[in-house]
């Protein structure tokens, strides 16, 4: 133990919850509540409060493995090291650099990700890097950057929530998948605010709902689209505010209008009058908001889904008003962060465009580079797993697990099998791990100190509670000696704090500008908001506002109401912290963007005109029902992680196949039966759990198993044009009984 008692952050999802780490009677650490913390202010989920037990070297790997003889067996570090940077330098070497890959995870600290790119791009000159965040929220992302100019899961602190009048939850169970957040909408409803839950199930999430829609999977689309023209129609646009704060209603608009409420109603299946009061409910209050999650944005159409989300919330003028707006459910535990500084097939530290000539200047000279030998952008995050074995010779992965959880799974294991050359770091012998040459243990999140940036763009310093096995590094230490090998001996260092300090001066001036952010900062102020730009720059903007204090209404200065100020780009006096190199005040970071204006090129929010579109593969004959696939409470991504917890695995053993009493009949299947579920991809089975609470045309299954029950064996890799997010939520499937499969 390196504290009696350590302040820290879960490692789950983007949350990321305070917790305390305190010594535990015969060794290691236990959690305890720590209630300083405003996003959950002590509480826990069942996954927080067990996360110790992954620390165990019961469940964990304590040696590198190396394959021979087909085998994996136990190593020493500089072998394992060697295998790797000798794997990788033979394939750059034989088939040039960009047939050298390299894969990610939305769960490695900022510093991770930061020097994982740096290392594919500087060291391997590879362009072929991208992460399992592509999964996630890359649609919302699309969206958010298409419409304000700036992508920040939520560009207002949670807090806000429970003071808004309305708050539409579109495709998110928040009971199950970040349960300590579902306090926020609860307090809403005390406080006189309504909420309306958008899902095809009747979750636990929908049960707190004032209304629930359950539209058929994939039409979020033509919903949205139908409660915007019933807005004009009614007349509750806010003339004042589209105006005054947008670009390219009349485009939009037009569009809208052609989804008629009838016509939305064949579509989504969700009634007129249904739709007539989320439109009541969201519009009559004076603030609102939309929040996505994974449901509208892991489809084939998500970014312009998304975007008809975002456009009914700038007709009734919303966005950058307080307590109101527009915001995604980030939901891995850096699923931020991790997008911001450089593991992402098109982006520099900083939230910079790869393509930017500016960008590359910017982030060449901090890595000691000329800004040619920059990789352009490369293949996104399905499309570089597919390319394995054919123009991807070997891999490089750290902190994901593919194999259970990319789409048209069966595929990319056979991809990953067919490398020349796959290394893999991880906590654990992950399905993945399992097929590697050469497996890396690291270290976990109290065993190392490091940044992650949640859902509300808050910085956060998880700090060291423990020393690793003897036998584990961290991921940093991987790289620094793997570059070392591969002849870059500098610019890898192994502490995180020195790693830090380089990605501020790297995201500097950038959308995510980290650069006035420091971990004696992050330690005294409980997290900063990014954008929060250096001291040395006291003329720079904060991106999406202004040079003076806004109000709460475009364009006019002053203090809002309920005690919200609008942030500002200048610095604002405040003593210093130290050790951020400046000699005066400090930004205080932005809990809020958008008050004064947008981080468009003329500070007006753009409506993107989007008509409905069907899911890439409809129901028909063969295949009759509709797939949705989602998480359970006690279990978390791929599971790689929590089914190695025995709590968690006695709250949920395995999958499931979740269908309505009217399918089960026809199928003839009863509760508990073995199901088969095919599609055009592969099968899965597992137990029938039958409930009223899903439509009778849609099968649920969650995504945390590997094995006959491994959900996205089926699932359709059908790309987003834009975002290139698969899509998983909805794909054409037969449900047969165990014994016609």
């Amino acid at each position: 133990m390196t504290a009696s008692v350590t302040p820290t952050h879960c490692p789950y999802c983007a949350l990321q919850c305070g917790m305390n780490l305190t010594p535990a009677p015969g060794g290691g650490v236990a959690v305890t509540e720590r209630a300083d913390f405003p996003v959950n202010r002590g509480a826990l989920c069942g996954k927080g409060r067990t996360a110790p037990a992954l620390l165990s070297s019961r469940v964990r790997l304590t040696s590198p493995l190396v394959r021979t003889g087909g085998v994996l067996v136990p190593a020493g570090w500089d072998e394992a090291l060697s295998r790797i940077a000798e794997g990788l330098a033979r394939t750059r070497a034989d088939h040039g650099p960009d047939a050298c890959g390299v894969f990610g995870g939305g769960g490695l600290t900022n510093e991770k990700a930061y020097a994982l790119g740096k290392f594919a791009r500087v060291v391997l000159g590879t362009s072929q890097i991208d992460y399992n965040g592509r999964f996630c929220m890359s649609s919302a992302a699309a969206a958010g950057v298409r419409a304000f100019g700036l992508d920040r899961g939520l560009p207002f602190p949670l807090e806000d929530v429970p003071r808004t009048g309305c708050v539409i939850l579109v495709g998110s169970n928040l009971a199950e998948t970040m349960p300590p957040a579902l306090r926020f909408v609860t307090e809403l409803k005390e406080n006189g605010g309504t909420l309306i839950v958008i899902d095809p199930r009747r979750t636990r999430t929908a049960e707190q709902a004032d209304l629930h829609l359950a539209p058929r999977p994939g039409t979020d689309l033509a919903l949205a689209l139908g409660m915007l023209h019933l807005t004009v129609a009614e007349g509750r646009t806010d003339e004042e505010y589209i105006r005054d704060r947008t670009s390219g209603w009349e485009e939009a608009r037009a569009a809208a209008m052609a989804h008629w409420p009838e016509y939305v109603e064949r579509i989504t299946g969700v009634s007129v009058p249904e739709l007539r009061a989320a439109v009541r409910m969201f519009c009559e209050p004076e603030n609102a908001m939309v929040l996505t999650a994974r449901g509208p944005e892991q489809q084939s159409k998500g970014t312009d889904t998304v975007g008809a989300w975002i456009n009914l919330c700038l007709a009734t003028g919303r966005p950058g008003r307080p307590l109101s707006g527009y915001g995604c459910l980030t939901g891995q535990g850096n699923g931020q962060g991790g997008r911001e500084h450089g593991q992402k097939a098109d982006q520099l530290p900083g939230y910079r465009k790869l393509t930017d000539p500016v960008a590359r200047r910017h982030v060449a000279e901090v890595w000691g580079i000329d800004p040619a030998a920059l990789p352009g952008p490369g293949r996104s995050a399905y499309e570089l797993l597919d390319a394995m074995g054919t123009d991807i010779r070997s891999l490089l992965l750290m902190g994901s697990n593919p194999v259970v959880s990319a789409p048209r799974a069966a595929h990319v294991e056979e991809r990953l099998k067919s490398l020349d050359f796959l290394a893999v770091a991880d906590v654990v012998l992950s399905e993945t791990a399992a097929l590697a040459d050469v497996v890396l243990p690291v270290a976990q999140w109290a065993e190392e100190t490091g940044t992650t940036t949640n859902l509300e763009g808050r910085v956060l310093l998880r700090r060291r509670a423990l020393t690793p096995p003897e036998g584990v590094r961290s991921d940093l230490e991987v790289l620094h000696g793997l570059a070392a090998r591969l002849g870059v001996e500098k610019g890898f260092p192994t502490d995180p704090e020195e790693v830090f300090e380089e990605l501020r001066r790297a995201s500097a001036g950038g959308p995510a500008d980290y650069s006035g952010i420091t971990y004696r900062r992050l330690a005294e102020e409980n997290g900063v908001f990014w954008p929060c730009p250096a001291q040395e720059n006291p003329g720079q903007e904060t991106p999406g506002q202004g040079p003076a204090a806004a109000d709460l209404h475009p364009g006019r200065a002053g203090t809002g109401p309920e005690g919200i100020r609008a942030e500002t780009g200048p610095v604002v006096a405040k003593p210093a912290a130290g050790g951020d190199g400046s000699g005066g005040g400090l930004h205080p970071g932005t809990p809020r963007l958008f008050l004064d204006r947008f981080a468009t090129e003329d500070g007006r929010a753009r409506f993107v005109p989007v008509s409905h579109r069907p899911v890439a593969e409809e129901p028909d004959d063969e295949y009759p029902v509709l797939l949705t696939t989602g998480r359970v409470v006690a279990q978390y991504q791929s599971g790689a992680q929590t089914r190695r917890v025995e709590e968690l695995n006695a709250a949920a053993p395995g999958p499931f196949v979740e269908m309505h009493p009217r399918l089960a009949e026809r199928l003839g299947a009863a509760d508990g039966d073995a199901v088969t579920v095919v599609s055009r991809r592969g099968r899965a089975v597992a137990p029938a759990r039958l409930t009223t609470a899903i439509r009778p045309d849609t099968v649920f299954m969650p995504f945390h198993w590997p094995g006959e029950g491994r959900t996205n064996t089926l699932t359709n890799p059908a790309l987003d044009p834009v975002s290139r997010m698969p899509e998983f939520k909805a794909c054409a499937v037969r449900v047969e009984t165990a014994r016609e499969g």
